[in-house]
């Protein structure tokens, strides 16, 4: 039969924990960087990175006046990896950005798992331009354009109340998504300068996450 030689005044809390948990309590107490700061930290560049890539694509369309296979293939790359920086950027603000940051984080991104869609047959079909491709998804363009406008003011003015990111990129996101849509029918150059609002938005809070770890440190202990 096993004993234990220990008291109960020696024994800590953190000692009594299986090896990875312990690891996290220690690397709290210490001031170490945990897991979720690390994710953060990887939203916002994500946030950063891929806004600046879609609106890269934008300005190479405004540059060439119809679509192109490396258009495309940016643009794709950029949609493709909005779904995942925003429903990140809702997750970093929990739970304070409550169920209106929740519903539109997860509109917005749907949204943009269509518009993916389309860019993809835009390259198999090799698609003129944006015009041409409107004709071919109709209606869908226009129903998807308002689920990413109710996602994309949702979601904005769920983070300027959440107050965890700049109040002005919450404004901005909201401004964005009502240009992009009112641009929707108009020229490349409209169409590309209304695209850039919501990408400042996104960037501004990919941003906010990087240099200011400090806060949602505190946040993250707090609810811990």
């Amino acid at each position: 039969m096993r004993t234990s030689s220990r008291s109960a005044g020696t024994t800590s809390p953190a000692s009594e924990l299986p090896e990875p948990a312990r690891s996290i309590v220690v690397d709290r107490q210490s001031g170490g960087v945990s897991p979720q700061i690390d994710l953060r930290r990887l939203v916002g560049l994500a946030a950063i990175v891929f806004s600046a890539i879609y609106l890269i694509s934008d300005l190479i369309e405004v540059a060439q006046g119809n679509f192109s296979t490396f258009r495309l293939s940016l643009t794709c790359v950029g949609e493709a990896m909005i779904p995942l920086f925003v429903l990140g950027l809702y997750a970093a603000q929990r739970p304070r950005i409550g169920r209106l940051g929740l519903f539109g984080a997860v509109a917005y991104a749907y949204s943009y798992v269509f518009f993916t869609g389309t860019v993809l047959y835009a390259l198999i079909a090799g698609t003129r331009n944006y015009h041409a491709l409107t004709k071919v998804f109709g209606a869908w363009m226009t129903v998807h354009g308002l689920i990413m406008l109710i996602g994309g003011l949702a979601f904005g003015l769920a983070v300027v109340r959440a107050r965890m990111l700049p109040l002005w990129t919450g404004v901005c996101l909201m401004v964005g998504v009502a240009l992009v849509v009112a641009a929707s029918g108009l020229s490349n150059v409209a169409r590309t300068l209304a695209e850039a609002v919501p990408a400042t938005a996104f960037m501004g809070m990919g941003f906010a996450l990087l240099s200011r770890r400090s806060k949602f440190r505190v946040s993250a202990d707090h609810r811990a």
